[in-house]
């Protein structure tokens, strides 16, 4: 019987003891949990309190701001480098009040690069909501190939706005209630009185257009794309602005060395690829470059009637005999050889054919189909037939 007892007494012990351990994993367990969310509530608490004394400490101008200013985005700029910008030209308070309000707004990063019109001592929302509205953008042009520097008036009497038109309409802006345009003649006048290399022309071309009429010295030299400029800078700064641009485009296309195998100079293949845009499609400018480069070799005048055009400022796809007769530096009837400047100006694609002209004996081509491609002829005999079919066909 005690032994029995005594059995019974351990089990109980037993139960006790297990019974007790079990109490405490749970106080354990239940004491963990209570910690880990006492934890996060004084995070919570921490990070709340934190974000509310940053907000307090944040530098900030109030309101929507005084005076006007012109500010640039630059590629690739952050919105840190943008803040820090601002701030250098006292349009918001701190780098951390534009930072924040940008952080609410997901258009932030369709801000493209360029000149906006915002205002001195901003609040961080303010700036923010400026530089997001279109109307702020300004200083934006766009030039295609083709274009003189002069406008040029079409057969119908419709006037295509030139590149210098088109540098005076960006040069637009209304800073303070002031205008800052900057008419074309200014600009003109910015281009015969300024030292070409002071307008940034490039090394290879400097001593050539130093011997053209100083108002075209800059004819070809602004290539094809898009612009940006500073409404409020002076007619001397804006073609500044426009050469920096448009010399690293040049050098992009292959220019100067690749002018070397032509055996002409840098200046006379831009002057070719000018007169490939303006005599062809693309399609033809190889052939076309073939032509001139043929014609040259043989010492025959171009005949091109785009250089005729040129100086009367119109687009005509013949010329008249009166005009052809007429003597000056760009009339390639009379004249020998290439005319003195650009004149207009050429896409890359030309300037590839100028330097990289098709093999072929053509040394003439007339538009023959009605989307502007041209029927080329190895002699006189063949071009007169494929002028007389074109002339039938109703080309021209």
């Amino acid at each position: 019987m005690e032994l029995f007892g005594d059995t019974r007494s351990r089990h109980a012990a037993r139960q006790t003891w297990q019974r007790r351990q079990r109490q405490r994993r749970r106080r354990r367990i239940v004491f963990g949990t209570t910690l880990a969310i006492l934890v996060l509530i004084a995070g919570a608490v921490w990070y709340g309190v934190r974000e509310l004394l940053t907000l307090r400490e944040v530098a900030d101008y109030p309101g929507t701001g005084t005076t006007e200013v012109v500010v640039q985005v630059e590629q690739g700029d952050t919105t840190r480098a943008i803040a820090a910008r601002l701030v250098s030209e006292n349009v918001v308070k701190s780098v951390r009040a534009f930072t924040l309000a940008a952080e609410d707004s997901d258009q932030i990063r369709s801000v493209q690069p360029g000149y906006y019109v915002m205002r001195h001592r901003m609040s961080g929302d303010a700036a923010v909501h400026q530089l997001l509205a279109p109307a702020a953008r300004v200083g934006q042009l766009s030039i295609r190939s083709g274009l003189q520097l002069d406008d040029v008036v079409l057969p119908d009497g419709k006037v295509v706005p030139g590149i210098l038109s088109r540098i005076s309409q960006a040069s637009c802006a209304e800073l303070n209630g002031v205008s800052t345009c900057v008419p074309p003649e200014e600009l003109r006048r910015a281009i015969a009185a300024t030292a070409p290399a002071t307008l940034g022309v490039p090394d290879w071309a400097l001593q050539a257009v130093l011997r053209v009429e100083p108002a075209r010295r800059l004819e070809g030299l602004i290539m094809p794309g898009n612009y940006h400029v500073r409404p409020g800078s002076t007619g001397v700064e804006l073609l500044v602005q426009m050469m920096s641009t448009s010399s690293a485009r040049l050098q992009a296309t292959g220019m100067p060395a690749g002018a070397q195998a032509t055996g002409y100079t840098p200046y006379e293949v831009l002057i070719i690829a000018s007169i490939i845009q303006r005599e062809a499609i693309p399609a033809d400018f190889g052939k076309v470059a073939r032509v001139v480069y043929n014609r040259l070799a043989d010492g025959m005048p171009l005949q091109m009637d785009s250089t005729i055009n040129y100086p009367l400022r119109r687009q005509e796809l013949t010329t008249s005999d009166a005009d052809r007769a007429t003597p000056g530096p760009y009339n390639t009837y009379l004249n020998r050889g290439l005319p003195p400047s650009p004149i207009a100006t050429p896409s890359a694609e030309a300037l590839a054919a100028a330097m990289h002209p098709e093999p072929g004996p053509w040394r003439y081509f007339v538009k023959c189909r009605a989307d502007g491609t041209s029927c080329f002829s190895v002699t006189i005999e063949q071009h007169r037939a494929a002028v007389a079919d074109a002339r039938r066909r109703g080309i021209f």
